[in-house]
């Protein structure tokens, strides 16, 4: 719904009213404020949610992109020992101090782009020494940066050199999970969700039921990657696991769509990896008719260099043919549901957090319409009642 000539109020970083301008200035003309911003001419909108990022990593894969450009697909950079891969080995080596660094300059850049709230997973591990390194940064950063985070352990991200899948899950049921549970009880990392990459040749439907059950068992809620490169009937096995979001899903069939709709299972889109890879396009418009929650996120990693959800917008407008308004949505309170968060995020409501935007444009489309540039257009960005960027 759209408000002209209005104003919101907040305090303690919820939103306490929404209302007509002259009225928000009447009913609060006893109070102080912090900051008082003149938003004449602009639109206030709801802090973007990035719902799927891979954003703690050292190794940069810059020189991938010829590959592809020349025709190498993922798995075949994949299967000569780029990808994943390439990126794990330096991730292990890599200091915490120095993962953390580099962590908080994206989130940096993110911010800068109007997310507020962004799902952060770990996965260039691989084993349970470095798959906590990048818990603890991911969770630092939760603790003292402004930016809101969804922490998602992805360990199942790819199978360790030397494993099978098998191995690689038991592996993950037997150590990693039990000692997640334990820094759990302990406070000392908190993780939200579970992921693991279901796909050919990485795990399969078996192994990836294993992990995924063994992780809502300890209470994580499960968020994975499916149906990306192959058919593998993810989106049936999530729904039977009782999966709050599934993301990529280029590959899903009528069934996994209809499936989820009736469960009420976010779909996660991500249309720079199809735009990178060259994938064909989810098939955002099915999703849509059909009444999946289709939420939208950036994919942000070394394969998909991407730090702007209005960029991702904007795909999802032109390649998915998402209309303007859902790409929003999409980008916003589908997102914030697809981490579990929608009854305190993902919209302006009063009782609801504090997160929003403004931009300097009196229409809201804008933020999708623009091709770039955003850090022009975008005003203010703010988390939690305060004001985290300002141009």
């Amino acid at each position: 719904m759209k408000r002209h000539t209005a104003s919101t109020f907040t305090r303690d970083g919820f939103i306490k009213a929404i209302g007509p301008a002259d009225a928000i200035q009447k009913q609060f003309s006893e109070e102080t404020f912090e900051e008082r911003i003149d938003c004449s001419g602009k639109c206030i909108l709801p802090g973007l949610v990035d719902a799927h990022t891979h954003p703690v990593w050292a190794g940069e894969r810059v020189h991938e992109f010829a590959m592809k450009l020349a025709g190498a697909t993922y798995m075949d950079i994949h299967q000569a020992g780029g990808g994943i891969n390439f990126t794990v080995e330096r991730t292990r080596q890599a200091s915490e101090e120095e993962l953390y660094s580099s962590f908080q300059q994206r989130l940096g850049c993110m911010m800068r782009a109007g997310t507020t709230l962004v799902e952060c997973k770990s996965g260039y591990g691989l084993n349970l020494e470095t798959e906590l390194k990048m818990l603890r940064v991911i969770e630092r950063a939760r603790q003292e940066l402004d930016i809101g985070i969804s922490a998602t352990y992805c360990g199942a991200h790819s199978v360790p050199k030397g494993k099978t899948a098998s191995e690689a899950a038991d592996d993950i049921i037997k150590n990693h999970l039990p000692r997640l549970k334990e820094l759990g009880r302990n406070g000392e990392i908190h993780v939200d969700n579970i992921d693991v990459f279901c796909e050919k040749d990485v795990f399969d439907l078996d192994s990836t039921r294993r992990i995924l059950q063994s992780g809502k068992d300890i209470g994580l809620q499960i968020n994975f990657h499916g149906d990306e490169l192959h058919p593998m009937k993810a989106a049936e096995l999530g729904v039977e696991l009782g999966a709050q979001a599934i993301s990529h899903l280029e590959e899903v069939s009528d069934e996994g769509i209809a499936a989820m709709a009736s469960a009420r299972c976010s779909a996660v889109l991500l249309p720079t990896t199809a735009y990178m890879l060259r994938l064909k396009q989810p098939r955002a418009r099915k999703m849509l008719d059909e009444g999946v929650i289709v939420a939208l996120g950036s994919d942000f990693n070394p394969n998909a260099y991407c730090f702007s959800m209005p960029m991702v917008m904007h795909l999802a407008c032109v390649n998915m043919r998402m209309s303007m308004p859902e790409a929003l949505a999409a980008a916003t309170i589908n997102a914030a549901y697809a981490l579990g968060k929608s009854h305190t995020q993902g919209s302006l409501e009063v009782g609801k957090q504090g997160d929003l935007i403004i931009i300097n444009s009196p229409r809201w489309e804008h933020l999708i319409y623009q091709f770039g540039g955003h850090h022009e257009l975008i005003d203010y960005v703010i988390a939690k009642g305060k004001v985290i960027y300002k141009k």
